[in-house]
């Protein structure tokens, strides 16, 4: 196994200054955030390693190898957890960790390319090609926070509202936990009993929604029903999440229904579109987002479309539309967003991997997630030192309202 160095960071920017680089650099930093991160977690994961999976063979020089893959070595090895964190089986322990990795493999809200169901097996699968390790930013999460993986929501193949139900029960006793939850989609149907999930446990407390996409999905019904272009009318329904804290960032092309727009203007959304975006530029972009979600809100959910990549980037999704951000502009917005307010969730949806080239789209996700989690300990959100005060203990079934 490969251990992370353990040298002294004034050591560490003298030698980078001496290879000729730049003092005061982002790597020269880089460096120095290294050499203050602990190896207590690595040293734990090894030695579970070794009393789970075995001492290696005599001929095995490397004696913190196992018999039996544990851990995060080879990549290529073990159980399909994402980034091979512990698989919680009693989903009535996920409390006792910082974040939980959720599964919601629902695709019978679509309405054109199916496979979205595959998502959370893709997003796991390429996870696996990480390591807890940021660079730039200078984190481990390994060595930062705790994570788990509970698995996957059971859903009800075509019939989206016994999904919901089921969506919404998992993800409101995730969130009542005190667990951060991560929920790895699934079309963006589930981004109604997601939130419906989270208010449930808010109390009199209210949640602006970020909304990455290129589409607004806030017609009532497609196809005469709830699917994956309606979650953002039935979310905005609840006394909990006001429509006028929804803010859409990367709208626009050529498959955004009227019925959305009209709905958009009635109940007064916000909506930013890519040529929105490059003319503010991402900090303005990102304080306009800011501003409009936490306006009167205690907390923000952010859902993120992987369609609003642009297609050549990400084309293993549900429905395609050229002319969206660019993977950076896309992981900057998330930057300046998370690291500024308090965020309570996040969704990943719309990943098709029977649409993919090279795991590139659930590698995009994995990108996502993981990037997120490092601004959430980077911002002091994780881990939490107390429960969040916008959580409430108590369970209101009624938080939204009836729908036919």
């Amino acid at each position: 196994m490969n251990e992370p160095s353990s040298g002294s960071a004034a050591d560490a920017a003298d030698a980078f200054a001496r290879g000729g680089h730049p003092a005061g650099s982002e790597g020269a930093r880089a460096l120095e955030k290294e050499a203050a991160l602990p190896l207590t977690g690595w040293q734990q994961e090894v030695d579970q390693g070794l009393r789970y999976g075995l001492e290696a063979a005599s001929s095995i020089v490397d004696r913190r190898i196992s018999t039996f893959s544990r851990g995060e070595l080879p990549h290529y090895a073990g159980i399909n957890t994402f980034m091979k964190a512990p698989y919680l089986e009693d989903v009535n322990r996920v409390g006792e960790f910082d974040v939980a990795v959720v599964g919601v493999p629902h695709d019978s809200g679509t309405t054109y390319r199916p496979g979205t169901r595959f998502g959370p097996q893709g997003i796991r699968r390429i996870s696996a090609l990480y390591t807890p390790y940021n660079y730039e930013m200078g984190v481990d999460l390994r060595e930062q926070i705790t994570l788990c993986d509970v698995g996957d929501i059971f859903t009800i193949p075509a019939n989206n509202e016994k999904s919901f139900d089921q969506i919404s029960k998992g993800i409101a006793h995730v969130f009542a936990s005190g667990a951060f939850p991560i929920i790895l989609g699934g079309d963006h149907s589930i981004g109604f009993p997601t939130v419906r999930g989270v208010c449930r446990h808010l109390g009199d407390k209210k949640v602006g929604i970020i909304h990455f996409d290129r589409h607004v999905d806030t017609q009532e019904t497609d196809l005469d029903e709830r699917m994956h272009t309606t979650p953002w009318f039935h979310a905005t329904n609840m006394a909990n999440a006001p429509a006028q804290n929804l803010v859409q960032l990367g709208i626009g092309g050529w498959q955004v229904p009227r019925e959305g727009v009209k709905v958009c203007r009635e109940r007064g959304t916000n909506v930013l579109t890519v040529t929105d975006i490059c003319d503010m530029g991402l900090e303005a972009a990102a304080k306009f987002a800011i501003e409009r979600a936490t306006d009167g809100t205690d907390c923000v959910y952010i859902s993120f479309d992987i369609d609003c990549i642009d297609a050549g980037f990400v084309p293993g999704t549900g429905w395609p539309e050229p002319g969206g951000l660019l993977p950076r502009e896309a992981l900057k917005l998330l930057e300046l967003i998370v690291r500024n307010v308090s965020v309570c969730g996040l969704e990943v949806v719309e990943v098709s991997p029977p649409y993919d080239v090279s795991d590139m789209t659930s590698l995009m996700a994995t990108r996502v997630i993981c990037d997120t989690m490092a601004h959430l300990v980077v911002s002091g959100q994780l881990p939490r030192k107390s429960a969040p005060a916008w959580l409430h203990s108590d369970c209101n079934m009624q938080v939204d309202r009836a729908w036919r």
